[in-house]
């Protein structure tokens, strides 16, 4: 149950909604940008840090876990304790973390830092539910698009960013600029956005959380480990197996009691059902091409590949999210005129589209950039109707929790990507100076995965319950 203050304190002072906009667009951005800040560092890990390869894994696969288990409960939190609260909070946890890192001259504490990073990935979605939450209903569905696009945008601009940091000084100057941005971040909120009085009632199931956590760390590690460990090694199939077992007990147990974690009688709703499910497939086609194109840029051209520097690679590949900021407005009128669930599968289609024309053109930069252009344009459209169609669906109170979930399910997604295009990549290989290096056609393969899963998106946007994507629950004047 719901329980509402005075409604002359739903916007605690009186903010202009632009502003709210574009501070939370910039915390999205600093939540994905996270996810690339080591990208340029990854393959030098082990000589930084003077660890094993198997080791320095754990800087990216803690970060990955941290954000997966983090979402969904923080999406609660918000819903029941104040959702501008847990943003600080879980911006703060990006601020302590980068320090940690940057001040780190061993492994132990750049794993710590990273996962403290992984936890501000909750900010997207309980951006989005604030502004359901205290914006005029008119501005609503271009402002989710915006908030949505920096997802994609976050990266693509971070990408040639940290190239850019790690070429010309040390990389522990990667942490500081990430501390820097998010005491920025930090102090925006404090200062702009208002703080939503709406607030849901009950306890916070503990249990259920420690339950999720289990069960989704478990799942992940066999995903992301899976390549390394060995797919059939008992470790995977310990984490995998268990981690299954467990999340099926947490299921039955959610659905007895009185105030659980995610109510998953409302997940359970067909147009909610459905988004969940598209957004792992949509996951999986954006993350195909953002392991495979780069890669392919950057091999040599002896082997099939381009010869571009990561620097130059990243520029390529950072159109795409500029497209995804550029397409925000017109997203949400599209949404507002004809409803998300023609904006998802406008996006799904673009998407097959686009690896269709890799699959066919992919011989030359231009047309890599181009087709990547188009993957910018499915997952502009296709984030931004994901919201829409989970906010439409659920109650006012339910809104932090169920977008959580929905960023789950999404990191599902992108995590399998990674998983499967990372093991393609290293089985299908050429010989290059006694190295073996992905083969042309693992990247075949890889954009014939990323069009399939396009597919799959396509197909269940089509299904999705045309009433409940019209349908328009009352939002705040």
């Amino acid at each position: 149950m719901a329980r509402r203050g005075d409604d002359r304190s739903r916007l605690s002072r009186p903010t202009p909604q632009a502003a709210v906009v574009a501070v939370l667009a910039v915390a999205g951005l600093a939540s994905s940008f996270m996810f690339t800040l080591v990208v340029p560092i990854q393959s030098k890990l082990p000589e930084l840090l003077d660890a094993s390869r198997e080791d320095t894994a754990w800087v990216v696969t803690s970060t990955l876990l941290a954000a997966a288990v983090i979402t969904p409960i923080s999406g609660r939190l918000g819903d029941m304790y104040g959702k501008k609260r847990v943003v600080l909070a879980l911006l703060a946890a990006l601020v302590v973390g980068s320090v940690i890192a940057a001040a780190s001259p061993g492994i132990v504490g750049v794993i710590v830092g990273r996962t403290l990073q992984g936890a501000v990935t909750g900010v997207i979605p309980l951006g989005i539910s604030i502004l359901r939450d205290v914006l005029h209903e008119n501005r609503v569905d271009s402002a989710i698009a915006l908030i949505s696009a920096t997802l994609g945008v976050g990266g693509a601009l971070g990408l040639p960013i940290s190239a850019l940091i790690t070429e010309r000084g040390d990389w522990h100057a990667l942490f500081w600029v990430a501390a820097g941005l998010g005491v920025i971040v930090f102090a925006l909120v404090v200062w702009i956005v208002p703080e939503s009085v709406l607030r849901t009632a009950g306890r916070f199931d503990y249990l259920g959380a420690a339950g999720l956590a289990v069960g989704l760390v478990g799942v992940l590690l066999a995903v992301s480990r899976g390549n390394e460990w060995g797919w059939a090694s008992p470790a995977v199939l310990t984490c995998g197996v268990g981690g299954i077992a467990v999340l099926l007990v947490w299921g039955w147990y959610e659905l007895r009691i009185a105030d659980p974690l995610l109510d998953l009688r409302v997940a359970a709703r067909p147009p909610v059902l459905l988004t969940n499910i598209a957004s792992i497939a949509m996951g999986f086609a954006l993350f195909s091409s953002n392991v495979s194109y780069p890669q392919m840029l950057e091999l040599p051209t002896a082997v099939g590949g381009f010869g571009l520097t990561l620097l130059q690679a990243s520029l390529v590949v950072m159109p795409a999210g500029l497209v995804m900021m550029v397409l925000s407005p017109f997203s949400g009128q599209l949404a507002r005129s004809v409803g998300p669930k023609l904006l998802l599968v406008l996006g799904s289609l673009a998407l097959v589209l686009s690896y269709g024309y890799t699959l066919l053109f992919s011989a030359e930069v231009w047309q890599i950039l181009l087709a990547n252009i188009g993957i910018g344009v499915g997952i502009g459209f296709g984030y931004a109707a994901m919201p829409m169609l989970i906010m439409r669906s659920v109650p006012q109170s339910e809104t932090g929790a169920s977008n959580g979930l929905n960023a789950l399910f999404r990191s599902l997604g992108t995590s399998t990507a990674a998983a499967v295009i990372g093991a393609v990549l290293a089985t299908f290989t050429t010989d290059l100076d006694g190295m073996p290096v992905p083969a042309p056609a693992a990247f075949q393969l890889s954009f014939v995965l990323g069009g399939a899963a396009a597919v799959v998106a396509f197909a269940l946007a089509l299904c999705i319950p045309r009433a409940s994507s019209e349908q328009h629950p009352s939002l705040p004047h």
